[in-house]
């Protein structure tokens, strides 16, 4: 058997690579304005949708609907369908299917809903908290077990901080489904105090004693004006209420201040508020 030498092994291998490169130039030069396409259509596309997305953000940032945070999150969502869009069509110019490419995609999407279904329900309904703002940061809601100030809304949890100094984060998705209460939303709020007298004390004194004390406080407004009214009767009091509207930062510090003076202004017209009262059977067998 006849050995190979060294020099016709090269030999074989040089033209191995010469035929190999022959047949890449061959097909440059057989696809080369296929290529000049495809590029032109890859760095045209790009441009664009780098253009048309930062158009979408700022037209976006400047409507008052929109939060910075979502105004992003939509620019980013057309840049990476306009991305899909030039890339499925430079793959068209190489003459690649691509209804079966779509078909891929498509595919690919739904298992990735599919799996992230937890994940994207919470940036759907934090799209949704952002775009439809039932709270912004700084205002304080009731929502659940929680009342606290709204510190970030994020695009899948939103922090609050309780009154009582304690953080919590939610949900986006726990927050969109249910009721939410929003404390601060309006200017004016107004307080309700029952205050409970005796039934052998005078009802109009009593109503007159609560007015007194509205008409005495700058912060209770004249417009709506405070009323006073029997609003129960009880087994051992008859509870007297006092409706007062006052701006939202007053509701707080005037409840108070109304309560602890209601019992001053009782007690020095000598009116009464009794404790309740029960009855106890012994019953012997």
């Amino acid at each position: 058997m006849a050995s190979q030498t060294p020099e016709t092994s090269s030999a074989g291998s040089s033209g191995l690579d010469l035929s190999f490169v022959a047949s890449i130039v061959d097909w440059l030069e057989a696809n080369i304005m296929q290529i000049i396409g495809a590029f032109a259509v890859l760095v045209i596309g790009l441009l664009i949708a780098g253009v048309l997305s930062r158009w979408a953000e700022r037209a976006l940032g400047k409507s008052s609907k929109f939060e910075p945070t979502v105004a992003n999150f939509l620019s980013n969502i057309v840049k990476y369908a306009l991305w899909a869009v030039v890339l499925v069509t430079v793959l068209s110019q190489f003459g690649v299917e691509t209804a079966s490419i779509l078909a891929a995609l498509g595919g690919m999407a739904l298992a990735v809903g599919l799996a992230l279904q937890g994940t994207l329900s919470n940036v759907a309904s934090g799209v949704m908290i952002l775009v439809q703002r039932p709270f912004v940061v700084g205002e304080a809601i009731s929502v659940d077990r929680f009342t606290a100030v709204v510190q970030r809304i994020g695009l899948f949890t939103t922090e609050l901080k309780q009154f009582d100094g304690l953080f919590v984060m939610v949900p986006n998705a726990e927050l969109w489904n249910q009721p939410i209460v929003n404390l601060n939303r309006h200017s004016t709020r107004r307080i309700e105090l029952i205050v409970g007298i005796g039934y052998g004390d005078s009802m109009k004194e009593a109503r007159e004693a609560l007015l007194s004390l509205a008409a005495a406080d700058e912060r209770a407004l004249d417009d709506p004006e405070p009323q006073a009214f029997v609003a129960s009767l009880d087994d051992s009091s008859v509870g007297i209420g006092l409706r007062v509207w006052c701006a939202t930062s007053d509701y707080m510090a005037l409840t108070w201040d109304l309560t602890e003076a209601a019992k001053a202004r009782f007690d020095e017209a000598g009116i009464s508020i009794p404790f309740p009262q029960r009855e106890i059977t012994m019953v012997q067998g």
